[in-house]
């Protein structure tokens, strides 16, 4: 197990967490208290993920390539710390107050932008034809899917804002489904990175190793 795949394992963990936890049949099954637990333990997974993400990325902060892969990787990193300070006050609301009779988890303004900035960065230092994406490289497509993943949860984070004069949530079935989307997202990233070993939160870095290694060999 390489620190790449651990940190997919915990973007993989964390990210189970928020896809099976907004479904209702989940929080019948389980009680609204256990619903909760699962999106605090998945915010924490997030922030291990974010942490070893961080690490790896620090070495070559300052490389072609490497800085936007650091800012990506701590702008994420950030977001985690807001999430769970979210998914625990949640939490601690559901297990403390015998009157909470439903889970309304909603995600954290601050985060959801940390998310945003994040995938905007590394979607912008990825291999693209003007927009889109640049198909035919390895795990060409991740990018965008990681950004779309962002998105749903910013669109989560709308849809879930509380209304402060009725305390009725704006859509809680489109906050819902919108943080099941983006953790499928986040999912399918991580675990191509657990399957292949390789992280592409910095395409542009991956590209000046391998022409560095080619030149080696060369050599």
């Amino acid at each position: 197990m390489t620190r790449e795949r651990w940190m997919a394992l915990c973007f993989a963990s964390g990210s189970t967490c928020f896809l099976i936890g907004p479904f209702p049949g989940y929080a019948s099954l389980v009680g609204d208290a256990a619903d909760a637990v699962t999106f605090f333990a998945g915010s924490v997974l997030f922030t291990a993920g974010g942490a070893l993400q961080s690490s790896l990325a620090f070495p070559d902060r300052r490389s072609p390539g490497g800085q936007a892969a650091w800012w990506a990787a701590t702008i994420q990193s950030a977001g985690t710390l807001f999430f769970n300070v979210t998914t625990y006050r949640a939490m601690h609301t559901a297990l403390t107050s015998s009157e909470y009779d439903k889970l309304v988890w909603r995600p954290d303004a601050l985060g959801s932008v940390c998310f945003l900035v994040s995938g905007a960065i590394a979607y912008r230092a990825s291999p693209r034809h003007g927009w889109r994406p640049a198909r035919g490289a390895h795990g060409w497509c991740e990018p965008a899917i990681n950004l779309l993943g962002c998105i749903f949860f910013g669109i989560s984070a709308v849809a879930g804002y509380v209304v402060p004069s009725s305390g009725s949530v704006v859509d809680l079935a489109a906050a819902n489904w919108n943080t099941s989307l983006g953790a499928a997202c986040f999912l399918a990233c991580a675990l191509a990175t657990i399957f292949t070993g390789r992280t592409l939160k910095s395409p542009r870095l991956r590209r000046v190793h391998e022409l560095e290694h080619a030149a080696e060999r060369i050599v």
